[in-house]
């Protein structure tokens, strides 16, 4: 791909859906069983915790039992080869980016496989329950939370991420809904800013008029094909 040397890549809930991992929208999932507010805010914490805790631990045990699929090996491909800059920013909380062997990511909304400690502001890997409230690895502390970003609370790494696009030749937005911000105004930005943009989603998404290019599919047929249109073949 000539011209194109560095590329911010956004994935969302879309790329891991093709793992079987429930996303906000998905029928039957853990998700619908809940209201947000009640598990994905910093007040349904407060006064639920249990709640909140049972439901975490039933999202982290269950992750650790999906596999990367086609999207998150190509992704992982991209990132050994490419000798350009390469940021993979995911809204993703699970662990199947690094898992298919990409290193160049940064979570956003946190990760499921981290427990954070309001005591003393420490984050650890954390692969087990937290219901029965264990102590801190770092302070002894019962003050675990679940090392994922709520509603209402600041993505993490925000600087890096807009300091990522200014110097981006390409943006590409993968399995998005282009609902929740600040992600989805992440296409504007880059437009403002002369980027190039290709979306990659099932279907178009909410921004889909941001994009020079919009592509609609699997993720796992997509992406793959992207990638080897990006590395020559």
């Amino acid at each position: 791909m000539t011209g194109i040397r560095n590329i911010v890549v956004l994935t969302g809930a879309g790329i891991s859906a093709e793992s079987g991992i429930d996303t906000f929208r998905s029928e039957g999932g853990l998700w619908e069983q809940h209201r947000v507010e009640d598990v994905a805010t910093p007040e349904g914490f407060a006064r639920d915790p249990d709640l909140v805790l049972r439901f975490y631990d039933m999202r982290r045990e269950a992750i650790q039992t999906k596999l990367p699929n086609p999207a998150h090996q190509a992704l992982a491909r991209l990132d050994a080869a490419w000798k350009g800059e390469l940021l993979i920013v995911t809204q993703n909380v699970d662990d199947l980016h690094e898992r298919a062997g990409a290193r160049r990511v940064l979570h956003m909304h946190g990760t499921h496989l981290n427990a954070w400690c309001t005591a003393c502001d420490t984050r650890s890997p954390w692969t087990g329950p937290m219901i029965d409230r264990p102590p801190c690895p770092s302070c002894g502390a019962r003050a675990l939370r679940p090392d994922v970003v709520w509603f209402g609370e600041m993505p993490y790494e925000m600087d890096r991420i807009y300091g990522a696009i200014r110097q981006a030749d390409l943006f590409v937005s993968i399995g998005t809904s282009g609902a929740v911000y600040p992600a989805a105004g992440f296409v504007r930005d880059a437009r403002e800013l002369r980027v190039r943009t290709l979306e990659l989603n099932l279907e178009r998404s909410q921004g889909s008029q941001w994009f020079h290019e919009s592509r609609q599919g699997p993720a796992s047929r997509l992406v793959p094909e992207w990638v080897n249109e990006v590395l020559g073949g």
